[in-house]
């Protein structure tokens, strides 16, 4: 392998001569003949002088030699003449090279993060109150619609529903407020305290299933011919009579009170708080007819959902209904009145 040739070294201030080194030189050149006894004629002085004055300025500037580069690829590229005090031009690379390793630098802080526990936790809990909100706009943007693909006439029937519950809870509100007005303004407060105990407890006697009840109402009886009804379907269908203001409920010989539930059996059929009971299972419920029908035919109520499962839903308004079978009270185990 040829060995690299080095650059030569700039030239020195040694190494350019003026004109007047060279005058200087050509005079002291004809002195030093002159003393050793050569005569010059008339004509060489002026001639020696002309010649003198006719020297052109010379410089010694080093000759330019190429560059050989070893390896594969061998290219000659001349060298500048360099005056004093120059410097090679190797800018432009050098900054390429503060880019790159910048580049580089930032890439390597990127990636991969590095991350504290503290920000991990922070990043988990933003997941987290992300996935629970997208979660609560899919079942709001269902519902909405649920009723947006409604007919007039289910809509109507909600609106009233609504209207009913609300005029419902204005009349508790005005018995609740008639009965403290005679509690405040009796001569005979404690006689009017026990009267209105009396009726107390005769509603809540109905409502906890110790008295039997009748009024208006309705009768559901829901077929179950292919056994697809369960027991959580029959949950969803008493909790809807009650949101509509059912004020007694009894499943076939089964009364619903507070503390009822149901449970699925292995070889088909529901049991209401441990009793068996069959289809058809049959709803006889106290309340308001107008209020209980729409509720249970709204758009993807209970009457659509036992439809979907293959089971028939028939409701009967009646003007009275009896609501007959009774529990037997239960003795509260670890409940016990509040002092107040």
């Amino acid at each position: 392998m040829p060995e690299p040739v080095r650059r030569p070294e700039p030239p020195t201030e040694a190494d350019v001569k003026t004109e007047a080194d060279v005058k200087a030189d050509v005079k002291a050149e004809a002195e030093a003949k002159a003393e050793a006894g050569a005569e010059p004629g008339p004509g060489p002085q002026p001639e020696a002088e002309s010649s003198a004055s006719s020297v052109p300025l010379t410089v010694s500037v080093p000759v330019s030699v190429p560059v050989v580069e070893t390896g594969a690829a061998k290219a000659s590229e001349p060298l500048a003449a360099a005056g004093p005090g120059s410097a090679p031009e190797a800018a432009p690379a050098s900054g390429a090279d503060d880019r790159a390793e910048g580049r580089r630098r930032m890439k390597a802080a990127l990636w991969p993060p590095r991350l504290s526990r503290g920000q991990l936790v922070v990043a988990v809990l933003l997941f987290s109150l992300g996935l629970a909100l997208a979660i609560q706009v899919r079942s709001t943007n269902d519902h909405h619609s649920q009723l947006r693909g409604a007919r007039q006439e289910d809509l109507v029937r909600i609106l009233d529903e609504l209207d009913s519950r609300q005029q419902r809870l204005q009349q508790e509100k005005a018995e609740l407020e008639q009965s403290l007005a005679k509690l405040e303004n009796s001569s005979n407060q404690a006689k009017e305290a026990q009267e209105q105990t009396r009726k107390k407890v005769t509603e809540l006697g109905v409502l906890a299933g110790t008295v039997r009840a009748t009024g208006p109402g309705i009768v559901l009886t829901v077929d179950d011919p292919q056994g697809q009804v369960k027991a959580d379907m029959l949950l969803d269908t008493l909790q809807e009579l009650r949101a509509a203001g059912a004020e007694a409920i009894q499943i076939n010989d089964v009364r619903v009170v507070v503390d009822t539930y149901f449970t699925d059996v292995s070889g088909g059929g529901v049991q209401i708080d441990g009793k068996k009971v069959s289809a058809p299972y049959r709803f006889t419920v106290v309340g308001n007819p107008q209020d209980l029908t729409p509720a249970l035919n709204i758009p993807g109520g209970v009457v659509r959902t036992l439809e979907s499962h293959q089971a028939r839903a028939t409701i009967s308004q009646q003007q009275k209904v009896l609501v007959d079978a009774l529990v037997e009270p239960k003795t509260p185990q670890y409940a016990k009145p509040a002092p107040k």
